[in-house]
């Protein structure tokens, strides 16, 4: 395997979602009930994602519906303009099972590599003063809920 070392000061490993993770968690929050754009980025916050530009939650959900994943509707509102509302498909379903069995898959990996590290023990770890580490702790923590 030809692996290229990243400097630990270019490292992307800042506590972030993995790439595309938006995906996954747009298909669950459809599953639980269909909902409107606003609505899926307040409810996205629990996962981690800090939406500073809502066009590319829109974004996404624009190209799940090309490519059959969801459906949307027009919902009239009493109280301001009409809002899209989106509903997920039998597309959408299974490509939330294949999701949750590669987030499973790669879960199991990720907590061998977790117990691995933690073994090391904190003198064999990276520098306590390091801020890329403290920035991934306490975002390891707040994901977790503040238990790690």
């Amino acid at each position: 395997i030809d692996v290229q070392l990243e400097d630990a000061a270019e490292c992307r490993c800042d506590g972030g979602q993995p790439k595309n993770f938006a995906r996954p968690c747009l298909l669950l929050l459809l599953t639980e009930a269909p909902a409107h754009g606003y609505e899926l980025i307040e409810r996205l916050r629990p996962f981690g994602f800090d939406i500073a530009d809502p066009a590319t939650v829109y974004k996404s959900l624009r190209q799940m519906e090309r490519e059959g994943l969801v459906t949307s509707d027009w919902e009239l509102s009493e109280r301001g303009p009409a809002r899209r509302v989106y509903s997920l498909t039998q597309g959408g379903r299974d490509l939330l099972d294949a999701w949750a069995r590669t987030l499973e898959h790669n879960r199991t990996i990720l907590d061998l590599f977790r117990a691995r590290y933690l073994a090391m023990g904190p003198g064999r770890r990276g520098a306590p003063g390091n801020p890329r580490v403290a920035h991934t702790t306490r975002a390891t923590a707040t994901l977790a809920g503040g238990t790690r």
